[in-house]
């Protein structure tokens, strides 16, 4: 039996709807990006995030719905981003999936957002030997889990402050890069030094796999102020000192990703490593994190960018995941935006 599902994706600043045929194969995915909305302010303004949810999700969807050529009556059922994520962007993603499944009388199943990015690799690989362990890091993750089996998790660590797309962000704003900090420190980062400047980040001694950036994003910054470093004048032409300094900070966030990364597989000892979420398109994590695995005897799945990045097609993954395992919900799902996966 094959199983259609349209999924859909609000849980920050992208409206992204998606149909996918079996967890496996995308018939539609489209993104509508609000980065020039929030560009100006150096990060993501939720009142203007939902508002523009609710102007984009209806045309998102019904251009999916065109790219997929099917019709509400080809659905199975209807996947929604439930959290975590900006309240008022999730509402308007869940309060939409409600209303299509309610009229067109399909199921509903509800969707971890983290659960989406998990998912992404298998979206992109298909079958991957399990238990593997997985590395999510986006603006506002920054998690390892253990992936025992289908739609199982196990939380071994994250982020006690900041998460690593977050502090991305921070030290762009700070130096006046623009926004999205990740993709831009990451395009000046090549090439520079990246050994010029020595930032250490905290480790975590009580023996778990968390994580804490906030103490790096604190040394840049006492840098800046030290050297007397201003905002730069103009994006598009940076000194080759900011580079350097952007470089050096982007070798500090990876090696302390990887750093605990293969410390947990070494301990746990999975059947294969998963890298993914919006700070898994950078170049320099990639490149490291392909070194590590095969260093580890390891093989590693990471999802193409456009998988790495918010996008409903994970959601649609997760939310087959979902159909398997028999998860519904009711017309009283809401959106919350501290939800755990477990």
């Amino acid at each position: 039996m094959t199983v259609r599902i349209l999924a859909i994706e609000t849980s920050c600043d992208e409206t992204a709807a998606a149909v996918v045929e079996d967890g496996r194969a995308i018939l539609s995915n489209v993104v509508s990006s609000q980065v020039a909305v929030h560009a100006p302010y150096g990060g993501v303004v939720p009142e203007l995030a939902s508002r523009h949810h609710l102007e984009n999700i209806v045309p998102v969807i019904e251009q999916a719905m065109a790219g997929a050529q099917a019709t509400f009556a080809d659905l199975d059922a209807v996947g929604v981003t439930q959290g975590p994520g900006l309240v008022g962007a999730l509402l308007v993603g869940v309060q939409a999936a409600k209303g299509i499944a309610f009229v067109h009388d399909k199921p509903l199943i509800p969707v971890h957002h983290i659960a989406g990015h998990i998912q992404a690799p298998f979206l992109a690989h298909g079958e991957i030997p399990l238990p593997a362990l997985a590395l999510v890091v986006s603006g506002g993750h920054t998690h390892l889990y253990e992936v025992p089996g289908e739609g199982r998790y196990l939380l071994l660590g994250r982020t006690r402050d900041d998460a690593a797309g977050e502090a991305f962000d921070k030290v762009a704003k700070l130096l006046g890069l623009g926004y999205p900090g990740g993709p831009v420190i990451d395009r000046l980062a090549r090439g520079a030094n990246d050994r010029a400047h020595e930032f250490t980040v905290a480790r975590i001694k009580d023996g778990s796999g968390d994580y804490s950036f906030s103490g790096l994003k604190t040394a840049v910054l006492y840098h800046v102020r030290r050297e007397g470093i201003g905002p730069v004048a103009d994006p598009a032409s940076v000194p080759d000192g900011i580079r350097d300094l952007v470089a050096s900070f982007q070798r500090a966030v990876v090696t302390a990703l990887l750093r605990r990364f293969r410390a947990v597989a070494e301990t746990r000892r999975p059947a294969s490593l998963l890298l993914t979420g919006g700070v898994a398109a950078n170049s320099l994590l990639r490149a490291e994190a392909k070194t590590m695995a095969d260093e580890l005897g390891l093989p590693l799945f990471v999802p193409p960018i456009a998988l790495s990045t918010d996008n409903a097609a994970m959601i649609g993954a997760a939310a087959f995941v979902g159909w398997r395992l028999g998860r519904r919900a009711g017309w009283d799902l809401n959106a919350d935006t501290h939800l755990p996966l477990a």
